[in-house]
């Protein structure tokens, strides 16, 4: 076969394209063919041209090389599609921030396009693919991600300033990528707890302009601070004017729930499934939205679909299969829904997975009368939690864990998990409230009130002992008081953003130790994990990235 000559000449601006590396991922080989030939035409090289036929094949090869560009279909037949190979990608980090993802599709219906543009790729097309269009489409990208790629790289270093610097200098004079550039420097704002300032700038530019990515992020701080009115306000008027804006949907969904208001949750939440119902998690959101309105037969529907979206996504959940089980339950199908519950013990295989629906099943006996049967999962629970080998399960699904335990006779185990849940979350008020709320319907209220009383002050106790050494100069006794805390409090905040604290001030004054460093980055990971956008932690992880950095320099 004769080679393929160059349509187009190898200009300045075509270098980028023929410089670069790609993914075709498509199930139909004569796509992979037509893709691979308006590539090759553009300069680029047969070996900088790699292919997929499904997503299995597409994860391996994007888990073994890094890409500079991914043309992804979206249909790729049986398994995952384009959008969940992006979500997986992006989630275990196979893609680098300067990697450019083209999704393409053939299905030109409004739920397509709209959930196309939910997983969020750099840009997408729809099929017919022309040389011209694809070839400008991928220019457009890369000198987008080129202007951008400082800003990712400090935001893959945690040096979250250095970005924001980055963001109000290129943004004064890069009129082309301005407005996303600002939109960044507010997004990040909020990430280092600076919100005024960010709140202060999206005011201003919705003072000059309507800018509707300015009033939903003014709306979240507004929801951040527990102003649910004015969140309110700002995100009706917002979705009366960008009908399409799926994301405002889901915040003021989110905030008619922290009102109590159900029912208007629910109405929003079905408008939003009108336009994109291929979102397994605003389904999920639906369901359990039904759930606490009492609608079971919606709720059902809605945890239905989410399992569905959700079988190939590495987001799926087991809240989906709960919130089924409970759904048919509370319809009078326990049948089914224990049925559902073995399927999840099947789908996710853990110890964790096993409890919750150990946990669930009781309530489900309970509500059928079966209180033998009840009682005999709960003591499974409590064998499964004194192996010692399970994770934490989340908040919400510990408290009810204990509820049914207390409910059920296990006192000691109920009370062990609710003070746990005190010793991780003092400082959070609801948290606080649904614990208390669990002693109050078990008759338990003065019992209740003294236990969280009592574990919020040996919380601040043990939080302030090792700060108190520290203080004194006495660092090597107040890392252990600090680790042994941390052995009781493994997800309280603070106390993992005051060791790192410890950590890293022991280092600046002793000198580089890696393994103290590997120690206070994972402490500070942890922190952001459970509580992202905490002030502390970019200051922290930038004095640890510069202990780091002087060391690696020193090294070499």
């Amino acid at each position: 076969m004769p080679p393929i000559t160059p349509l187009l000449a190898r200009d300045d601006e075509n270098k980028s394209i023929a410089n670069s590396s790609y993914l075709i991922i498509d199930d139909f080989s004569g796509i992979r063919t037509m893709l691979s030939g308006i590539l090759r035409s553009a300069g680029v090289q047969p070996r900088a041209i790699d292919f997929a036929a499904d997503g299995r094949e597409a994860l391996s090869q994007l888990n073994a090389k890094r890409y500079d560009v991914v043309l992804c279909d979206h249909n790729l037949g049986t398994g995952q599609n384009g959008m969940q190979v992006l979500e997986e990608a992006r989630y275990k980090q196979m893609i680098g921030p300067s990697c450019c993802w083209l999704m393409i599709t053939a299905d030109k219906t409004l739920e397509t396009v709209m959930g196309t543009a939910e997983a969020q790729p750099d840009a997408y097309l729809l099929k017919p693919v022309t040389e011209v269009v694809l070839l400008s489409r991928i220019r457009r990208m890369k000198a987008r991600k080129e202007a951008f790629n400082d800003i990712d790289l400090a935001m893959m270093a945690h040096d979250y300033y250095r970005a924001i610097s980055i963001c109000e200098q290129r943004a004064a004079t890069d009129k082309a990528n301005a407005v996303d550039l600002l939109r960044l420097k507010c997004e990040l704002l909020i990430h280092v707890g600076q919100t005024d300032q960010a709140r202060g700038f999206y005011e201003k530019m919705l003072a000059t302009r309507d800018q509707p990515w300015a009033q939903l992020g003014l709306a979240k701080i507004h929801l951040q601070l527990g102003e649910y009115d004015v969140t309110c306000e700002l995100l009706e008027q917002l979705i009366t004017r960008s009908r399409n804006y799926l994301e405002a949907y889901d915040c003021l969904a989110q905030t008619y729930r922290r009102l109590k208001q159900g029912e208007k949750a629910e109405h929003i939440l079905e408008r939003a499934l009108a336009l994109s119902p291929l979102s397994h998690a605003r389904q999920r959101a639906m369901g359990e939205t039904a759930l606490t309105n009492n609608k079971h037969e919606r709720a059902e529907k809605a945890f239905r679909m989410a399992i569905q979206l959700g079988e190939f996504s590495v987001h799926k959940s087991t809240d989906s299969y709960l919130g089924l089980a409970k759904a048919l339950s509370a319809r009078g199908n326990s049948a089914e829904a224990l049925n559902t519950l073995d399927k999840m013990v099947k789908v996710f295989d853990s110890e964790e997975t096993k409890l919750l629906s150990k946990s669930v099943e009781c309530r489900i006996l309970v509500d059928n009368g079966d209180l033998p049967r009840a009682q005999q999962q709960a003591e499974e629970i409590v064998q499964l939690l004194n192996r010692g080998n399970v994770g934490h399960l989340g908040p919400v699904a510990t408290r009810d864990m204990a509820e049914t335990l207390l409910m059920l006779g296990q006192r000691d185990k109920a009370i062990e998990l609710l003070r746990s849940e005190i010793l991780n979350n003092p400082d959070d008020p609801a948290n606080i409230e649904a614990v208390r709320q669990i002693f109050q319907k078990q008759g338990l209220c003065d019992e209740g009130n003294e236990m969280v009383e009592a574990t919020r002050a040996q919380a601040v106790e043990m939080m302030n002992s090792s700060v108190l050494l520290s203080r004194s100069g006495d660092f090597s006794h107040a890392i252990a008081k600090m680790r042994q805390a941390l052995e009781i409090m493994p997800r309280n905040v603070r106390l993992l953003l005051n060791a790192a604290h410890l950590l890293i001030s022991h280092i600046e004054k002793t000198g580089a130790d890696p393994a103290l460093i590997r120690e206070a980055r994972r402490h500070l990971l942890t922190a952001n994990a459970c509580a992202p956008g905490e002030p502390r932690f970019s200051d922290l992880m930038s004095r640890l990235e510069t202990i780091n950095a002087s060391t690696l320099a020193k090294a070499s």
